[in-house]
C-alpha cells in the first residue's frame, strides 16, 4: 500500500513541475502572426515614413472615393 502512495506522490510532484513548465512556455511563446517578414517590415517602415511626411490618406477618404 505504501508503494502506491509513494507512486501517487511522485506522479503529483511531476505533474506540478509539468504545469510550471507549461505556464513558462505559454508566457514566453512567440505568436507567429506577430513576426514580420523582411518585406512586411519594409512596408511598415515605408508606411510610417509616408505618415510622418503627411502623404498618407485616411481610410474613410478612400472608402468615400470608391463609392
Amino acid at each position: 500500500m505504501a508503494r502506491t502512495e509513494d507512486d501517487i506522490k511522485l506522479i503529483m510532484k511531476e505533474l506540478k513541475e509539468i504545469r510550471k513548465d507549461l505556464e513558462y512556455i505559454k508566457e514566453h511563446m512567440l505568436d507567429v502572426d506577430r513576426i514580420l517578414t523582411e518585406e512586411e517590415e519594409a512596408l511598415v517602415l515605408r508606411a510610417e515614413k509616408e505618415y510622418e511626411e503627411g502623404k498618407s490618406v485616411r481610410l474613410d477618404d478612400v472608402k468615400r472615393d470608391l463609392l
